[in-house]
């Protein structure tokens, strides 16, 4: 696994003009694949996920010069990928009929050549399909991710308390789904 300088150190270089492309290139080499899964687990298929990562790349270098610093780096590229993905669902919603898509799910996820999921996987992501687009999202970054809701928090900007909430929601809708499915 290359060794990437820390945020800091990226912050720095992608402050200074001369170096903000090649600091921009590390800043996508060391976080697109943690940011590709977290996509990935919210808008479920491997083509989707790609375009909302390319989308995260790009509206993360047209923000950067009003990039504060406030927030650490990857905290502030994984906000705006959280964004990008719930703003996918929505537009795929409003396109879709959402039983067309619920109907489909399991098929098209199987004919995916990047999913190698087993049947209970398949189910999962049949069930968070079903859920709202930000409970999806919270689900996704506690189960897969193994983010903290303080992490959670700082990315999708809601109090933990909500996200508490959202959470366990979005676990009982998932169990009430495999029981209606046994």
């Amino acid at each position: 696994m290359p060794q990437y300088p820390s945020d800091d150190q990226l912050l720095r270089q992608l402050r200074d003009p001369s170096v903000r492309r090649a600091a921009f290139e590390t800043v996508v080499a060391k976080f697109s694949s943690r940011l590709y899964w977290q996509i990935r687990h919210t808008v479920t298929f491997h083509d989707d996920a790609n375009d909302v990562l390319q989308n995260t790349f790009l509206k993360a270098w047209q923000a950067l010069d009003n990039f504060r610093g406030d927030a650490m780096l990857s905290t502030w590229l994984f906000r705006i990928a959280a964004n990008e993905s719930l703003s996918f669902l929505e537009q795929r919603r409003d396109n879709l009929s959402l039983d067309s898509a619920e109907l489909n799910l399991g098929d098209t996820l199987e004919s995916d050549p990047y999913f190698d999921g087993d049947e209970t996987e398949n189910q999962l992501q049949q069930a968070l399909a079903e859920l709202p687009p930000k409970q999806r999202q919270v689900f996704t970054l506690r189960y897969y991710d193994q983010l903290k809701y303080e992490e959670m928090s700082e990315i999708l900007g809601t109090s933990v308390g909500a996200l508490k909430a959202s959470y366990h929601i979005a676990v009982k809708k998932i169990e009430e789904f495999f029981d209606s499915h046994d």
